[in-house]
């Protein structure tokens, strides 16, 4: 059964993009948002297994879309997966003080990749 997942980021571009890559047998996009608010609400409608979440989101900070879900009173946690153009290295120690499952360049982003992170022991 596919994974639901929904991506954050606000490049409309990636996210189109992204979808495209990603549905299949493997994942089902059910949705993308480009802020925030969006990406909270959508996590709560959407109730997503994995999100995907940019940690440049404009103005916004991925990393606060991060703990906003990991705070969330309904105890429902999807795996979140930090993407970005740059390099992880450029934002290790954030990522690891974070509560994302891992990270993956948007360069490298591929069923295959994703199904890697996810696999990872928490």
């Amino acid at each position: 059964m596919a994974l639901r997942c929904l991506i954050v980021d606000d490049n409309i571009a990636f996210v189109a993009a992204a979808e495209s890559v990603l549905n299949g047998s493997d994942f089902d996009v059910v949705g993308g948002a480009t802020t925030v608010s969006e990406g909270l609400r959508q996590v709560g409608e959407l109730n997503p297994e994995v999100v995907l979440v940019d940690i440049d989101l404009g103005e916004e900070s991925g990393f606060a879309l991060v703990r906003q879900v990991m705070q969330a009173s309904d105890g429902h946690h999807p795996k979140l997966i930090m993407v970005s153009a740059h390099p992880e290295e450029a934002f290790a120690d954030l990522i690891a003080e974070s509560r994302a499952a891992g990270f993956i360049t948007k360069s490298e982003l591929s069923p295959a990749r994703l199904s890697e992170v996810l696999s990872r022991p928490s």
